[in-house]
């Protein structure tokens, strides 16, 4: 973060919220040693309440740690797009595109592969990929917690966020895992707060160049990350302007300081700079996707297979209650049952097709359980109930939060409930779009964290034998609040040890599972079948290999089994290619074939005379005397 950034905190609350509790001494520099100090202070004066939720915060982030280095990479996507693209690198020496019959593999933003690349080349290997989406992971609790006090959070309030946060178990799951979620939703929360260091002071030049970095970094990871960064932008631009109207930053004593000069200027120039910045970080990836299929975002195919294609209000309220129901999925079948028939036949009430292809992606059918810890589709109802009870109550009552901070806690609820709007407004409902929801729930948390500390320090400041105070009511809410943070506590641990595809304990644990096994989880059908194609090509000492392979196949274990011995890369080329400017290999140019998935697909690419063997998902072809 810039320079003279870090918000002011209101003092540490015990954890019965009890005032009166002396405050940490005077903080050392900002040397290891005086961290050290600080964060020794900092335990000394915490309640059992804070060490309870600080205890647990660690716990997780080290599980997932452990995980995250003891698995294999076995996501799905990965497999298919994800590491194939960091190999291609590897091999060419280059980020240019390639010939390949998987359009993802150059047509998604690569900012998450890109750090995954520099791993890949510092080691050789695999072995640290989970690491980057665990940093991230990392850095959405500390960010969080910033925006929290920011917004006028105490301590209490940011462990609270940062427990729900570590604790849901999307982000759990996705912390061990080679996605791209939690590496979008850092640079997402990045530029949040960066945007409330501007609500209530003029942004320096750092913080502007900072914004359009985080800009950029979003687009260059996942561009559905700009659908918040967008009302994030918006909110700043309108508080600078303010500032620029209004005079300067209000003094201790609540005098304004004077009205700048050239405020409105400063604003537009400096609205212009992040969006130079942002564009220079992800410039030259569009270029490359522009000159290749002559649109930004890439092929048709690509364009109209996420986003909506109807914006009619009655569409967009479906595909609302359809993602809402989705992510809030739980156990409950009757439940879910019960809420899918309301939606559907809401649906037809209004004259809208709950599944049309327009609102639905792919020939994927709506409803589709998501409760079950799977690492691309769990829900996440705890953590999103408790967020939507905050924002309602930043909205409609912020002075219960922090009187002194209502303008913010308000303009910041606007723009996370915006982002979700336009969210349900422009990506289509899919299977496992809550991952794809991870930007939003990770900027809502400090919201939940903000009410429940709240809650707590009403209850806590209502004498007990005061008739009229309501204070069995409110004893209540806290008791329901806490079982509430217990379970989602629960569920985060749960979903560690028996989540998918990666898990500590049963079946498939990381601890009693092989690395090759681990890696076909998804799929251990086809571990054997690889093993068998790859050993028949390398037996017939082919150096140029041709790949035969639908959209959706996986193309990353090639990579693994067919490197050479002395780490370099293998020479794989594609015989289909989607790319109208990169035409495929010729079939006779390659010395063997590898293939998966269709094996008349394959069939039709294998010159006459070769010998083409098949078994199951995976297949090879040699030619004569091979």
């Amino acid at each position: 973060m810039p320079a003279g950034t870090v918000p002011e905190t209101p003092a540490p609350l015990d954890p019965s919220g009890e005032a009166g509790r002396p405050p940490a001494p005077a903080r050392a520099g900002r040397t290891p040693a005086g961290l050290l100090a600080m964060a020794a202070d900092t335990w000394r004066t915490a309640g059992r309440g804070e060490r309870l939720l600080a205890g647990t915060i660690g716990g997780l982030v080290l599980l997932e740690l452990l995980v995250a280095l003891l698995a294999a990479p076995n996501n799905f996507d990965s497999q298919t797009y994800h590491l194939p693209k960091v190999e291609h690198w590897v091999a060419q020496g280059d980020l240019d595109f390639w010939p390949t019959a998987i359009h993802r593999q150059v047509t998604i933003p690569p900012g998450a592969e890109y750090l995954l690349l520099h791993l890949r080349l510092l080691t050789g290997g695999d072995h640290l990929h989970n690491l980057v989406q665990w940093a991230a992971g990392v850095g959405c609790l500390l960010v969080a917690a910033r925006i929290t006090a920011q917004l006028g959070g105490s301590r209490r309030a940011q462990l609270i966020t940062a427990f729900v946060l570590t604790s849901t178990p999307m982000v759990a799951l996705q912390a061990t895992s080679t996605q791209t979620d939690l590496v979008c939703a850092a640079w997402v929360a990045c530029a949040a707060t960066l945007v409330l260091d501007g609500m209530r002071r003029r942004t320096g030049w750092g913080t502007l160049l900072g914004l359009g970095a985080a800009t950029g970094l979003t687009a260059v990871t996942k561009t559905s990350g700009l659908i918040a960064v967008g009302p994030l932008l918006v909110l700043w631009g309108l508080a600078q302007l303010r500032l620029a109207l209004t005079g300067g930053p209000t003094t201790a004593a609540g005098v304004r300081g004077p009205r700048p000069a050239g405020g409105v200027a400063r604003t537009v120039g400096g609205s212009v700079l992040i969006l130079l910045v942002g564009a220079v970080v992800v410039g030259p990836f569009l270029a490359r996707v522009t000159a290749e299929f002559g649109h930004p975002l890439g092929p048709p195919r690509l364009r109209e297979s996420i986003p909506m294609e109807r914006h009619d209000p009655p569409s967009i309220l479906v595909n609302a209650l359809r993602i809402g129901h989705t992510a809030f999925d739980t156990p409950l079948a009757p439940l879910r049952r019960a809420g899918a028939e309301a939606i559907i036949g809401g649906a037809d009430a209004i004259g809208v097709d709950p599944q049309d292809r327009a609102i639905t992606f792919g020939r994927e059918v709506f409803p589709e359980p998501a409760w079950y810890p799977d690492e691309d589709r769990v829900a996440f109802p705890l953590a999103g109930a408790l967020a939507l009870i905050g924002a309602a109550v930043a909205l409609a009552r912020p002075r219960r939060i922090d009187p002194g901070r209502a303008g913010p806690l308000r303009g910041y609820a606007v723009a996370v409930l915006a982002a979700v709007l336009l969210h349900t407004a422009m990506i289509k409902w899919q299977p496992w779009g809550n991952r794809l929801l991870l930007y939003a729930l990770v900027l809502a948390v400090p919201l939940a964290g903000l009410w429940l500390d709240a809650l707590f320090r009403r209850h806590s400041t209502v004498p007990a034998d005061k008739p009229g105070t309501g204070r069995g009511r409110r004893s209540v809410a806290t008791v329901a609040a806490v079982t509430v943070l217990a379970t989602s506590a629960l569920a985060g641990v749960l979903a560690l040890s028996y989540g998918f595809p990666r898990r500590l304990v049963g079946a498939g644990s990381v601890f009693t599972t092989s690395d090759w096994d681990t890696r076909f989880l998804r799929r251990p059908q086809w571990a054997d079948e690889f093993r068998w194609a790859a050993a028949a090509v390398r037996d017939s000492g082919a150096h140029r290999i041709g790949l035969v392979q639908q959209n959706d196949n996986w193309e990353y274990p090639w990579w693994l089994l067919l490197r050479h011995p002395d780490g370099r890369s293998p020479e794989l080329v594609a015989l289909q290619s989607v790319l109208p400017e990169r035409p495929p290999a010729d079939p006779a140019s390659v010395d063997a074939i590898v293939c998966t998935g269709s094996q008349p697909a394959c069939a039709k690419l294998v010159p006459a005379g070769w010998r083409l063997e098949f078994r199951g998902y995976v297949g090879y072809a040699l030619p004569p005397g091979r």
